[in-house]
């Protein structure tokens, strides 16, 4: 069998750092026919004179020691790139994700130190954005994406779920009244609504009611298609928001929204990773995606 240009280099720079056929079989514990044979190919796809052979010892030509340390380069560069993407080597490189701004703010953002002291070789490219994007050609390593998953060809992994929360600022509610049913909600009230696409198409709300999910789309008094919008808006008392609790949280904590029909909580949001479905990660991603579980934890309920 023939063997490869890798393995007959190798063979190659044992022979001369050996100065025999015999000892560098013996090192490489090969048949010495089996060196001889690899060192004749070389010179036969070559078509050059690497080695003079006597039989007390051998000796490289100029061509010979020309190849000999363009050897050496590139088996030490291949080396090196074992080295670098071996499993027992610390993770080191750029990584590139993508996550919905809300749960970059609120969740991923503040953990993120924890994840830097653990591997500070690996340097982090994190896209925030409430669009859909194209992981292959963006050349993202991984997504984190809110709600249920279209049918893809990438690996989906859930981490959680997201809590969601119906809550308007006081200003809008001194204005147009609480409302305390979905009907009257539907009836009486304008929306802060999320878009996720150039068609304009409104995402639904989502209420328990009586032990069911009830799904509804709220009158618009203005359309965004981005979480800092989105919150900007419900704050100036534009409308009532529909929206991650995580994010929303602090601001009625603080009085600067107020959180309504509490008699008919939202389900929460599912919380999944994407990432291309390869036979092989790499070591960054796979401790990134190690270390994402740490953070929801199991069965997360954020």
């Amino acid at each position: 069998m023939q063997l490869n240009m890798l393995e007959a280099m190798e063979i190659y720079v044992n022979v001369v750092e050996q100065g025999s056929f015999t000892r560098a079989a013996e090192a490489l514990e090969l048949h010495r026919p089996a060196v001889t044979r690899a060192v004749q190919n070389l010179e036969q796809d070559l078509g050059v004179k690497l080695l003079h052979r006597t039989t007390r010892q051998i000796s490289m030509t100029d061509e010979g020691e020309e190849f000999y340390q363009r050897c050496l380069s590139l088996l030490s560069e291949l080396n090196e790139v074992r080295r670098l993407f071996s499993g027992t080597q610390p993770p080191k490189g750029r990584l590139r994700l993508d996550v919905p701004i809300m749960l970059a703010r609120s969740i991923i953002i503040p953990a993120l130190s924890d994840f830097q002291n653990r591997y500070p070789d690996i340097e982090i490219v994190l896209g925030s954005s409430d669009r859909k994007i194209d992981l292959i050609a963006e050349r993202v390593d991984c997504v984190i994406r809110l709600g249920e998953l279209d049918d893809s060809s990438f690996v989906a992994r859930r981490l959680g779920s997201a809590g969601m929360v119906t809550c308007a600022a006081p200003s809008y509610l001194a204005k147009y009244g609480t409302p305390h049913t979905i009907d009257e909600l539907m009836k009486s009230h304008r929306a802060v609504n999320f878009f996720s696409n150039r068609s304009l198409q409104i995402m639904e709300w989502k209420f328990t009611v009586d032990g069911n999910i009830r799904s509804i789309k709220i009158p618009s008094s203005i359309l965004v298609d981005n979480s800092e919008a989105f919150l900007s808006c419900g704050l100036a008392g534009l409308g009532v928001l529909h929206g991650l609790r995580p994010s929303l949280a602090p601001f009625i904590a603080s009085g600067e929204l107020t959180e309504i029909l509490t008699d008919f909580p939202p389900p929460p949001k599912p919380v999944s990773l994407l990432y291309p479905d390869r036979r092989y990660l790499a070591p960054k991603v796979r401790v990134f995606i190690d270390w994402l579980y740490e953070v929801f934890g199991p069965d997360a309920q954020l």
